[in-house]
């Protein structure tokens, strides 16, 4: 030891696990997936991106752009997953 301190770093104390602890609710009962929330929630993420895309697009930012119409492609997949499923 060194002036009273502890030197050895890896003498952390263990977090409590609680912050998850609710997680355990949202998976279906056989563990394989997250239940779903609704496509009405994919479908306004959905257009929301594909709004910013299409803004990204007309200013001339292709890059952006393309980052938002990746993330309205998976909320599509999502609807789309979801509609399978009915």
């Amino acid at each position: 030891m060194q002036n009273g301190r502890m030197t050895n770093m890896n003498a952390r104390q263990a977090r409590p696990a609680a912050p998850f602890a609710g997680r355990s609710a949202r998976w279906s009962s056989n563990g394989a997936r997250p239940q779903a929330k609704g496509t009405h929630n994919a479908r306004s993420s959905y257009e929301r991106y594909l709004a910013l895309a299409q803004g990204e697009a007309r200013a001339g930012n292709t890059i952006a752009a393309e980052n938002y119409y990746q993330h309205a492609e998976h909320y599509f997949r999502l609807m789309s997953s979801d509609s399978e499923g009915m």
